[in-house]
């Protein structure tokens, strides 16, 4: 199976490949879910999926390329990304402001990408306890895919640097609020000399995306991947498409935040043609770093792709700065990026708006 080079491939072997199986492997992770023994923890696991889907769909387009291990790539990323979803609802709406406690049940991340590590009980710090080993049943479900990966070995180190970065940011942004931002600034400050120019909130930015995790699992997949690539996949990815990814998803949170009072890294732009231009300019360098890649027009699409999710968001609908800019940024950014936006556009009131009604049940609401 070849990797899709042009928009029509890319949405046909999604619509009809790689979401119908996101939702067979989701489905199954929301039966488990229902049967967590623990309130809490079933009400958050159960938001997480309900309310989250569309990073689960999002992130296994990159299973593409995994060509005729597409299946496998799959299931990898919708367990690896239900994790990240469902520790993201414990800590948003933690009943701990512990780090200790994010710090542990984040420990779960980084042994999901560790084959035969020995798994821990990651709810040690907190009050909530049983459910039923649905976090441990994803744990083990990644291992297993990467115990049976063929370049494991040449993806490792990368694997576990990005997870690192991520977990990190998932303790110091989840604290007390008054120790959130000098945590952020003193941990951006320790990895600055490492990184191209950018400000500690762009940086926090680029940590808190799985995308490269996943293009390396998918891409590793093919017969001439080598150390050499996996090194170009992580640079290419992060920084700049990781960085893009999670700005877009903060860029249309930002009136939601702003309402609950919650850390929203578009607010330390100075204004909004600063934050516009910040957005071409990673938009600019992730294209000039997925040039570098096999299947550069593939990498390509699924940056346009990415905007057009988070731009298509029904929240844009009702901020008219963020829609204004919006606009602005899918104009900008020629046909590829609207045909995207078109289509995620109709998925998103038609299809999700049938998919609710087949269940005849709203998502569960978050306690806490």
């Amino acid at each position: 199976m070849k990797v899709p080079t042009n928009l029509f491939s890319m949405a046909r072997l999604t619509l009809h490949g790689v979401l119908p199986c996101v939702h067979r492997y989701l489905n199954g992770w929301r039966e488990k879910a229902r049967k967590i023994p623990d309130p809490e923890l079933r009400s958050q696991a159960l938001a997480s999926i309900e309310t989250k889907t569309f990073h689960c769909e999002g992130g296994a387009v990159l299973a593409l390329l995994a060509g005729d291990r597409r299946d496998e790539a799959i299931r990898f990323i919708v367990a690896y990304q239900t994790i990240s979803d469902y520790l993201d609802n414990l800590c948003d709406r933690s009943t701990s402001l512990n780090p200790e406690d994010f710090r542990a049940l984040h420990e779960s991340m980084r042994h999901a990408l560790t084959p035969g590590v020995p798994l821990e009980n990651y709810y040690r710090l907190r009050d909530e306890q049983d459910d039923g080993g649905y976090l441990t049943a994803l744990v083990k479900t990644c291992q297993f895919a990467l115990e049976r990966h063929p370049a494991y070995g040449m993806i490792a180190p990368a694997l576990h640097e990005l997870a690192g970065y991520y977990c990190d940011l998932q303790v110091h942004k989840h604290v007390r609020k008054k120790e959130r931002l000098p945590r952020l600034k003193a941990w951006f400050e320790s990895h600055r000399n490492d990184l191209p120019e950018m400000s500690w909130y762009e940086f926090a930015a680029c940590t808190g995306s799985t995308l490269g995790i996943f293009c390396l699992f998918s891409h590793a997949f093919q017969e001439r991947f080598s150390e050499d690539l996996a090194r170009r996949v992580q640079e290419a990815y992060f920084p700049w498409v990781q960085g893009l990814h999670i700005l877009m998803d903060y860029f249309v949170d930002q009136e939601e935040d702003r309402l609950g009072g919650d850390l929203n890294f578009c607010s330390y732009y100075d204004d909004e043609k600063q934050m516009e231009s910040r957005f071409a300019h990673f938009f600019e360098q992730a294209d000039r770093g997925i040039a570098q890649l096999p299947s550069p027009e593939f990498h390509r699409m699924v940056i346009r792709g990415l905007l057009a999710v988070y731009l298509s968001d029904r929240k844009v609908d009702a901020q008219e700065r963020v829609r204004k800019l919006a606009r602005r940024m899918i104009r900008r950014r020629g046909g590829i990026t609207l045909f995207f936006f078109l289509h995620a556009w109709f998925y998103r009131r038609i299809f999700e708006g049938t998919r609710r009604l087949d269940t005849g049940r709203k998502a569960p609401v978050p306690s806490g």
